[in-house]
């Protein structure tokens, strides 16, 4: 097997490994696809030494088959198509406690906190493995956990039929949760400089405009009458997107922080008294999140091809990354099949 290992800042190794047998409870997985993400880029760039460490496999985005099963390990088979949820929480702090696993206070991660999908053989708890349609494409599968995020954005949006929806910022989470609120009947308004990713929105039925040329605000408030936005989604990461995320919003409307900010950011907080807004942080994804993105990728109201600007073949994984921080791409996949190489 292949696995490509993280060895420092801009620095992917590819290794030759054997397979190791499923432990107890486990079953081993021949990956397809691993997408690359904002996450592994950070990691790539060395931002997350101190908790991935040294000679680490990344990524999390996959998809693949069932090679082996481990000890006590029944209801699968093997060949049967399947992904995984990669957080992997405590059970014992008080967010799991609580019922909010998915914001464990000592997460495992995997692919962050221990090793994840870039390998052509995978061993994980089968209580993380999820089924797939056999119909479903696994290029098209591994986009499966990029779009629970979104899922469980929208959900925290709590986005109806005809909400007024500006999403700001048009990379791959914010293109697909403009793509599943607007599957939830919303009318939706993406907001995004980068002319590569208005195009790839306009290709697959998603308004987008350029806040450089367009007055963002203005135009909200006239398709609303001067009401506004009920919903903003904050995805760009940027100060200029969270003074949009707000100036945009309806009396009552809700802000979902999406995007991981690097440095605190200033709010206008008078807006949010004088509006009575609501601030809600979305982080990550539950099982049911991941249930329902496998049925949007599956019944194709997720544009999947549209998306998926690469596949690289693992031998090519610098290459892949290269072309992701490069710009010009949507999602990027690496291709792990034993037929590839």
């Amino acid at each position: 097997m292949k696995a490509v290992v993280y060895r420092g800042a801009r620095h992917l190794g590819i290794e030759e490994r054997e397979p190791v047998p499923p432990g107890r409870g486990e079953v081993r997985i021949e990956v397809a696809y691993t997408g690359i993400c904002g996450t592994d880029l950070h990691i790539y760039h060395g931002d997350m030494d101190a908790r991935v460490g040294d000679s680490a496999i990344i990524g999390h985005e996959m998809s693949g088959r069932i090679a082996a099963l481990g000890e006590d390990v029944d209801g699968w088979s093997v060949g049967q198509a399947v992904t995984v949820m990669p957080t992997r929480p405590c059970g014992q702090c008080a967010a799991c406690q609580r019922g909010n696993s998915h914001v464990c206070h000592a997460m495992n991660f995997l692919g962050i906190d221990s090793p994840g999908a870039m390998q052509s053989s995978w061993n994980v708890p089968v209580e993380l493995a999820l089924p797939l349609p056999e119909e479903l494409p696994l290029d098209h599968a591994a986009l499966v956990e990029p779009v629970a995020v979104a899922v469980h954005d929208v959900r925290r949006g709590n986005v109806t039929a005809d909400d007024q929806v500006v999403v700001v910022g048009g990379g791959p989470v914010g293109v697909l949760i403009a793509t599943v609120a607007q599957s939830r009947g919303a009318r939706v308004l993406l907001v995004e400089p980068d002319p590569f990713r208005r195009e790839v929105a306009g290709g697959i039925g998603i308004e987008a405009v350029d806040p450089g040329s367009t007055d963002v605000v203005a135009l909200v408030n006239d398709r609303t009458d001067g009401a506004g936005a009920d919903i903003a989604f904050e995805v760009s990461g940027s100060a200029a997107g969270v003074t949009t995320a707000v100036d945009v919003l309806t009396t009552r409307g809700r802000l979902v922080m999406v995007a991981i900010h690097p440095k605190p950011r200033e709010v206008n907080l008078h807006r949010f008294f004088w509006r009575e807004l609501e601030l809600l942080g979305a982080r990550l994804y539950q099982r049911d999140d991941m249930v329902e993105a496998i049925r949007l990728v599956a019944s194709g109201a997720i544009p999947a091809r549209q998306l998926i600007s690469r596949v690289e073949p693992v031998q090519a994984a610098a290459d892949a990354f290269t072309a992701l921080e490069g710009g010009g791409v949507m999602k990027v996949l690496l291709d792990l099949r034993e037929g590839t190489r």
